[in-house]
């Protein structure tokens, strides 16, 4: 089974409120819209580091804020994620 297919599967909705721990230990990644949840994913599976890279430092990939936890905790979205230990990748998007 591809990396892709095997995280596609592993991808879920969750509220918000049940990823705020992971937060406060600094392990959730937000990915934006412009970026697609699982080609992060793989890029971290594989230990892309040049592309992981490039999506910090263009702000597609972030660590989740102070002030957008503190938003996501006033509405609790329910929000994509996907895990790539030690990381939780997250993506709001309807």
């Amino acid at each position: 089974m591809e990396v892709k297919e095997k995280l596609n599967l592993e991808t879920a909705r969750i509220p918000w409120k049940e990823l705020e721990r992971f937060f406060a230990q600094g392990i959730v990644l937000n990915v934006t819209g412009s970026l697609d949840l699982l080609d992060a994913g793989c890029a971290f599976a594989s230990d892309d580091t040049q592309q992981v890279q490039g999506w910090l430092e263009d702000g597609q990939l972030e660590k989740v804020t102070d002030q957008q936890a503190l938003e996501w905790h006033k509405l609790n979205p329910e929000l994509w994620s996907v895990v790539v230990r030690p990381w939780i990748l997250v993506q709001d998007r309807p």
